[in-house]
């Protein structure tokens, strides 16, 4: 189960009877504690688990408390250190305080008095990590409002709401634009981790070496850009879930080490020997098929085995045509903030309703940002919607020039597959085959996009 409690905290004290004392006091409310007695275990215990809060005597056996405290600045920034002192070490606590302490407290004191110190400076240590989340563009969620009232989506949320109260790993699957990212991000809210962060990673967005920095960290000095030690989104979302997008993109390179990390809760940053543990909630998404991905050797088996423990499907907009026009009307309000509000016509609504969505909702979102574009007045028709990559689902013409070809079939009648090469080919060309605006447009990565090119062989 997850860390659910107050803090994790270490206390390093030589003199085990006090240190022991304080841990009672802590552990009665509500925090997790560990205890050493000199300050090499201290640095040991740091090296190996993600603590919240240090309590660090000065004088101890071995390795001084200073050392510790320079040790834990460099390595781990987010721990936030209250040094334990005599009455006679004040003025060594006030310099301790420039080296990175967060505060000191003399001894004797009353342990209320410590409870309150600890209470602020996990104040600011989740202060700390959610400036680093947020300035990654990762979001701590408060709560998150899936639009959508269709028997399809109402299934999935109570299925979902039900997978959330679990420790397990969740597997989202569906096409590109469904909204996996949104659906992860709902089942965190509504889980027992909701207080804690949710980051999320893009397995297509980095090489081997930058990926493996970005999940798990590096030590200062590992390699030619490393010039200061970097926190891995493992420790950063320690407590809390992490959502790895685009999974069937990761590298065989890559999948063991992570595997690892599924099996132990234990990883290593580039560049150490030290293996530490962190404990967060995997949920992985993809739009390939995984199975047949594992099949021909490109995802491994033991891997899959691992993350699929619960699946959850999320459906193409065309099998939930009941939520479109509340879709519709949700982006509207919510693209149109220093706009008077616009409203879709009859023929503007028949037109969405009778659409395929190859792209889905993603798709619907950039119709509806077209049209507060191209819409001078109050009232939103069909062509507003500047739709040149289509014609309706329900009729056969010639495309406008864009695609060049002649549907030989209504595309009601195409597969989702050859739907999306349709898609990607003709935003590709309108675009004269620029792949960073196209992928853009297409809610995808340059990666993604370059290898769904090469399956629908498009040129």
């Amino acid at each position: 189960m997850a860390n659910l409690k107050r803090g994790f905290i270490l206390i390093c004290d030589d003199d085990e009877q006090i240190a022991d004392s304080i841990k009672e006091e802590l552990v009665a409310s509500d925090y997790e504690c560990d205890t050493v007695n000199a300050g090499d275990d201290a640095i040991y215990k740091l090296k190996a688990s993600p603590y919240d809060i240090l309590l660090l005597d000065l004088n101890l056996p071995r390795v001084s408390g200073i050392e510790v405290l320079k040790f834990a600045s460099s390595n781990t920034p987010f721990t936030q250190v209250i040094m334990l002192t005599g009455s006679a070490d004040v003025n060594t606590a006030v310099q301790c305080m420039k080296l990175g302490a967060y505060d000191y407290i003399s001894k004797p004191f009353q342990m209320d008095e410590l409870i309150q110190i600890v209470e602020k400076s996990i104040e600011k240590k989740n202060l700390l990590t959610n400036n680093v989340v947020l300035s990654k563009e990762i979001e701590q969620l408060k709560g998150v409002n899936i639009i959508g009232d269709s028997p399809s989506i109402k299934q999935l949320l109570e299925v979902a709401s039900r997978a959330a109260n679990s420790e397990l790993p969740i597997l989202i699957q569906g096409e590109t634009g469904t909204g996996k990212e949104l659906l992860a991000k709902y089942v965190h809210s509504v889980s027992p981790r909701a207080t804690k962060p949710i980051v999320t990673l893009n397995c297509a967005s980095f090489p081997d070496t930058l990926f493996e920095s970005e999940l798990f960290g590096h030590e200062k000095g590992s390699f030619t850009d490393a010039k200061n030690t970097k926190l891995g989104l493992v420790e950063i979302a320690n407590g809390g879930s992490l959502f790895l997008d685009e999974i069937g993109e990761l590298s065989l390179a890559i999948q063991p080490k992570l595997l690892r990390f599924l099996e132990a809760g234990e990883y290593r940053r580039i560049g150490s020997l030290s293996t530490r543990k962190s404990d967060v909630r995997i949920i992985a998404a993809s739009n390939k098929n995984l199975d047949q991905e594992s099949i021909e050797k490109r995802f491994r088996q033991d891997l899959l085995f691992r993350l699929n423990v619960i699946t959850l499907v999320a459906p193409p907009l065309r099998e939930r045509r009941e939520d479109i026009i509340q879709l519709a009307n949700y982006f509207l309000k919510l693209k149109s903030k220093s706009r008077s509000q616009k409203i879709l016509s009859e023929e503007a609504e028949k037109f969405l309703l009778t659409h395929q969505f190859p792209g889905n909702i993603r798709e619907l979102e950039h119709l509806i940002e077209r049209s507060l574009i191209f819409c001078d007045g109050e009232t939103i028709f069909p062509k507003h919607f500047n739709y040149n990559f289509y014609p309706s689902s329900q009729t056969k013409v010639q495309d406008q020039g864009d695609i060049g070809t002649q549907l030989e079939k209504p595309l009601a009648k195409y597969s989702s597959e050859e739907i999306e090469k349709i898609h990607i080919e003709a935003v590709l060309k309108e675009n004269n085959w620029d792949r960073d605006i196209s992928a853009n447009i297409l809610g995808m990565s340059k990666k993604t996009l370059y290898s769904k090119i090469k399956k629908y062989n498009i040129e």
